[in-house]
């Protein structure tokens, strides 16, 4: 599958900002971005000028690893957001923020995304009490998201539910600490989706 196999850490050196791909040390000093501030490679100190497309194509792209989606993927979100009634470039954010994997990393069951739809994959997430192992599944407002009781004792999931409370949790969703239980409320809106990207740069790329 043509999944991205390189040092995740690039990618948020290529964007020149922190894309929170690796989780808990994004947020210490061994943060990639914070200790060199230039875009991977030999050429990467080289002042660069951005035409126009240029910038549309990085935010797209800064989307798309933000998220771990490929291109065919993504292509399919734009679509369908531009299907739907209301801002093409928020609709497109909201469908991506209702993917199962990003749900669950927003609830903070998982330290990252791409931890997440590995979680998601191998059985540990129920939705409605269901066990759903499709990370792209889309959850809808009210939906009850949770974890099997065997997964509940994962090493790697107890270390994530402790620091539950200082991650802190979107609006748009409800966690029950207790019984490891996330709901959501609604469908977010583009003030509740806390991501540092221009989505009106994407319209634009896709409308050409």
């Amino acid at each position: 599958m043509a999944r991205y196999r390189d040092a995740l850490c690039r990618l948020c050196r290529r964007e020149s900002e922190k894309l929170f791909l690796k989780g808990d040390r994004c947020y210490t000093d061994k943060c990639a971005v914070e200790r060199r501030k230039y875009s991977p490679g030999q050429h990467g100190q080289r002042r660069r000028k951005f035409s126009d497309y240029a910038l549309q194509l990085r935010e797209k792209q800064k989307a798309k690893e933000t998220y771990g989606v490929l291109e065919k993927q993504f292509k399919r979100y734009f679509y369908m957001a531009d299907k739907k009634k209301g801002v093409t470039g928020s609709n497109l954010l909201q469908l991506l923020e209702r993917r199962l994997d990003n749900v669950v990393y927003r609830l903070g069951f998982s330290s990252n995304r791409r931890q997440a739809r590995q979680f998601v994959s191998h059985g540990h997430v129920t939705v409605n009490g269901k066990r759903v192992n499709i990370p792209s599944c889309l959850i809808r407002p009210g939906d009850v998201i949770g974890l099997k009781e065997v997964s509940k004792k994962n090493v790697f999931i107890e270390e994530n539910i402790s620091k539950i409370e200082h991650r802190g949790l979107p609006s748009w969703l409800e966690m029950d600490v207790k019984d490891l239980q996330g709901r959501i409320l609604h469908n977010p809106s583009r003030d509740e989706i806390e991501l540092p990207v221009k989505e009106q740069l994407i319209v634009e790329l896709y409308s050409k």
